[in-house]
């Protein structure tokens, strides 16, 4: 897919095709990511840093569900 680049103030903007939009459920408005990975750059509208934070708190409930069922009574 190739797409146009176009002066948006001192910056550079891309122009998304609505199928792009609809593919990754954003609007215009919304926010997207640059997630820098070994096969290049990727666009998303998850915030990395909070998925990576979510997984951790996952991983601590799981090891603490013990400790975390008696403080919840």
């Amino acid at each position: 897919m190739n797409l146009t680049l176009v002066p948006v103030g001192n910056s550079i903007g891309v122009i998304l095709p609505r199928e792009v939009l609809e593919r990754l459920r954003v609007e215009q408005g919304g926010h997207l990511y640059l997630v820098e990975t070994p096969r290049g750059i990727e666009l998303t509208p998850f915030d990395p840093d909070f998925a990576e934070q979510m997984d951790a708190a996952e991983r601590m409930m799981r090891e603490d569900r013990d400790v975390l069922s008696k403080l919840a009574k």
